[in-house]
């Protein structure tokens, strides 16, 4: 077992599939290389970009064909997982696949289809660990989903390590959560004391494992707003649009959340209005009339059965601003980044100042914008849809924020920074430290890995790989925090894995080019690519061979009666390539072992066989075949091996003669007469007595010429 341990998590979203490789070290590896105050945070997990790969559109299109998911879906996805995962590791890894809002929207029989399609899938076509097909292949609740995010959020503030260093007041230190999608929107977050006690009932129990095995347990509340995400939020808000018009005739509809002059059908396709048989919007670009317009889709005025509700009638403990700050992600980063990603990149959220800056943006002329997204004013990730879309999505999120969640419209930069203050990364820096005091945050990386629920679900999975320091400790993973309820464990094994005595190539030739990358001296750059050149090109056995066969076979070309080294070196046999090649040579020129050979009954003409990675020898051997030989590892106990039993001799375990290969001093195959052929010869070299005189290596000797017949 290498020192790192692998995981791919699949989420299955609405508009596409993306996949995740994470890995952390092995338990046992980090808690033996582990500080006294590391040994009292989670496993730490590690991703690149490289590691991430997305595709269109999501699995929920294939709920009328789920026979199809699997060569024109998942296939692409799951190559790209095993060309990062080691190939020894795969049947360790586990493989898990969350669909989120758009299979939720499926009907339960398509559901139930399309998953188990997945699964059987998966099982065929990888090794990955699959073992429970309704834990790893599963439609997970928006609940879920929000507290996965909550995990990693805190994961990657910091919020989890030390809670002294988060101490936000009122004994609290972690962090809220707010996802929004296209389908459905998530909260998250650990109420304070007053309200946690009396909503427990409401709350989620975490339970996760700190490095030295002790508990480390959270009781969260966690909700979703099915509907609220920004795609459906616009279908709404469209339906609401058609209502107000008394009519279904086709005629134009002004929309206050397009850009001026914009002209769209109602499912968002760009057009002149000029013949077409359905109804056509068109852009005002009044800002304060689309929030105005926005604003009852968040149906505050639903009924609420539980005091209190925040959306929609649903009960959400009251959030205590004081002490719980929120980030937000997916469509909160990207509608207040990443059409304003010039002039807002990586700065924190600012109610007045975002507001302006959109309300700016969406009185423009719908021309302008368009020449202004191909000169690229906003940056290469902005086209024409995003730029069409990012008014209503900006009146969205600000309704949601501020009138649905209650986080106060106040503006946060400090007057005192200047234009160049980066926002982002002082959230980062505060929460590293003692927790940034904003009510709210947008964000998409923190110290370069995304902020994803998929993260939280490998951490909880990493968490329960930890073996538990006492023995009546309790599962790793959620359930109801009072009352009886399913608890749904991580799904790992926390039994001890054993530390392996050495990286594999693959992993120790990636932590030499992450030490050189880290390294500005160009000469030991150099070094470390070319040893990791070398260890990639030997990291098995065949490779090391070949190579040392090609050099033999170079070295064989040499004048007649120049020195032989015989292994002698770095390349030599018993060097790089170990004991089991370096031996051979001892062997046969020791004269009574190469004196137990007999020559097997070989067809005259059949002058193909080669050696047995060296490629033919037509020509060379003057019609000669080729007699072969089994070679095993020296280590293993048997010098050589057959297939069709042991002839005795010197204990070497030589097999049925007509498939013996010898080998010469240089390890290569030696070319023998076959034994009527020789007969006549053999009289004349003595070949009744056993001498050296008729090994056949000395058959081989520069000095002497070909046998004739």
């Amino acid at each position: 077992m290498g020192k790192w341990r692998w995981g791919v998590i699949l989420d299955a979203g609405s508009s596409g599939t993306r996949v995740h490789v994470y890995r952390w070290l092995n338990a046992a590896r980090a808690r033996q290389d582990a500080k006294p105050d590391e040994l009292l945070s989670l496993p730490k997990l590690e991703t690149k970009s490289s590691y991430t790969k997305k595709i269109k559109p999501g699995v929920s299109t294939f709920g009328d064909r789920p026979g199809d998911v699997g060569p024109e879906h998942l296939q692409e996805l799951l190559d790209h997982a095993l060309n990062i995962v080691p190939e020894d590791q795969v049947k360790d890894t586990p493989i898990f696949l969350m669909a989120t809002a758009g299979v939720r929207l499926l009907e339960p029989i398509q559901q139930k289809a399309l998953l188990s399609e997945i699964c059987s899938y998966a099982q065929k076509h990888t090794d990955f660990s699959l073992p429970d097909c309704d834990l790893h292949i599963q439609v997970i609740p928006g609940e879920t989903e929000g507290l996965y995010g909550w995990i990693a959020a805190n994961y990657l503030l910091g919020g989890f390590d030390n809670p002294d260093q988060h101490n936000h007041g009122k004994g609290h230190h972690t962090y809220g959560f707010l996802d929004m999608g296209g389908a459905s929107a998530q909260i998250a977050f650990a109420p304070n004391s007053t309200e946690a006690e009396k909503h427990a009932n409401d709350l989620k129990l975490l339970r996760m494992r700190t490095l030295n095995g002790d508990a480390a347990e959270y009781r969260v509340f966690t909700t979703t707003w099915l509907g609220f995400g920004v795609n459906q939020a616009r279908e709404r808000y469209v339906e609401a649009l058609m209502d107000a018009s008394y009519t279904k005739a086709a005629h134009e509809l002004l929309d206050p959340c397009l850009p001026s002059g914009l002209k769209t059908t109602l499912k968002g396709k760009v057009t002149d209005g000029v013949d077409i048989s359905e109804p056509v919007l068109v852009g005002t670009g009044l800002f304060d009339e689309c929030l105005r317009q926005t604003y009852p889709l968040l149906e505050k005025d639903a009924p609420c059965a539980d005091q209190p509700c925040l959306l929609h009638g649903q009960h959400v403990p009251a959030i205590d601003f004081e002490v719980n700050h929120f980030v937000g992600v997916s469509e909160y980063w990207h509608t207040t980044h990443e059409v304003f990603e010039m002039a807002h990149k990586d700065k924190t959220y600012d109610f007045t100042t975002y507001q302006r800056m959109v309300k700016d943006f969406c009185s423009e002329e719908w021309d302008d914008i368009s020449e202004n997204v191909i000169a690229e004013k906003w940056g290469k990730k902005v086209d024409a849809k995003t730029a069409q879309e990012v008014c209503f999505k900006a009146s969205w999120l600000i309704n949601v924020l501020h009138d649905g969640i209650g986080v106060p419209r106040i503006g946060i930069e400090k007057s005192t920074h200047g234009s160049g203050y980066n926002g982002t990364k002082e959230v980062a820096a505060h929460a590293k430290d003692k927790g940034f005091l904003d009510p709210f945050q947008a964000v998409n990386k923190i110290d370069g890995m995304e902020v994803s629920w998929t993260l939280g679900k490998m951490v909880l999975y990493a968490a329960g790989q930890v073996p538990p320091s006492a023995p009546e400790a309790g599962p790793v993973g959620f359930g109801p925090n009072i009352g009886a309820g399913e608890f749904q464990e991580a799904g790992s094994n926390s039994n001890p894995v054993p530390i392996g005595e050495e990286d594999s190539w693959t992993e120790a030739a990636e932590d030499l080019a992450e030490k050189a990358h880290s390294r500005s001296t160009p000469g030991f750059l150099l070094f470390m690519l070319i040893l990791i050149f070398v260890g990639y090109f030997f990291r098995k056995r065949e490779r090391r061979m070949r190579f040392y066969r090609g050099v033999n076979a170079l070295r064989r070309n040499r004048r007649p009666g120049s020195p032989r080294k015989g292994g002698r070196g770095f390349f030599g046999t018993g060097k790089l390539f170990g004991r089991s090649s370096g031996n051979y040579e001892r062997v046969l020129e020791d004269g009574e072992a190469a004196n137990e050979f007999e020559l097997g009954d070989v067809d005259s003409d059949d002058n193909e066989h080669s050696d047995s990675s060296g490629g033919s020898r037509i020509g060379r051997t003057s019609g000669l075949a080729t007699p072969k030989m089994n070679v095993v590892n020296f280590d293993s106990g048997n010098y050589f091996e057959g297939t069709a039993g042991n002839v005795e001799g010197v204990g070497l375990g030589l097999n049925h003669l007509s498939n013996v290969n010898a080998f010469d001093r240089a390890g290569l195959v030696v070319r023998t007469e076959s034994r009527e052929r020789l007969a006549p010869n053999l009289q004349m070299l003595g070949a009744g007595r056993r001498s050296r005189t008729g090994s056949p290596t000395r058959m081989k000797s520069p000095l002497m010429t070909p046998l004739e017949e």
